[in-house]
């Protein structure tokens, strides 16, 4: 192809994956110190599409789900953490934290969403993992 009379170069695979790869670290924002998520509650995080609830368990594992429940779009950031649960503050409904999934005999999905823990920091994704019902 050509610019301005002179011949561009295709770009190789590892361009290409070198810029996707930075398109990805893009994705996430930093969103603050694990000590501030209280243990067994949540931190909001505002988005374009919605609020974003990041959770923290007992065992400091952090989880992140879209802040409705997909029951009647309760703020699953105000319900109570138990072990890898939460359950709405509006009917109970428990939803899984590591899958968004409701638990039976109740059914439904709450989007989760990318988090990962760096040198005490959070980072949360903004995209919603693929393929998740609720998405």
């Amino acid at each position: 192809m050509k610019r301005g009379g002179i011949r561009e170069r295709p770009k190789s695979q590892e361009s290409i994956m070198q810029t996707a790869a930075m398109k990805k670290m893009s994705d996430w924002i930093d969103i603050g110190t694990l000590d501030e998520i209280p243990r067994q509650g949540a931190r909001v995080v505002k988005s374009a599409d919605g609020d974003i609830a990041v959770f923290r368990t007992l065992d400091d594992e952090v989880f992140a789900l879209r802040d409705r429940c997909p029951h009647k779009g309760g703020p699953l950031s105000q319900g109570i953490v138990h072990g890898n649960k939460v359950a709405c503050p509006l009917h109970d409904w428990k939803i899984h934290l590591d899958t968004g999934m409701a638990v039976a005999p109740d059914e439904g999905c709450a989007a989760r969403f990318p988090v990962r823990v760096d040198n005490g920091r959070v980072y949360l994704s903004l995209v919603p993992e693929m393929g998740v019902p609720g998405a």
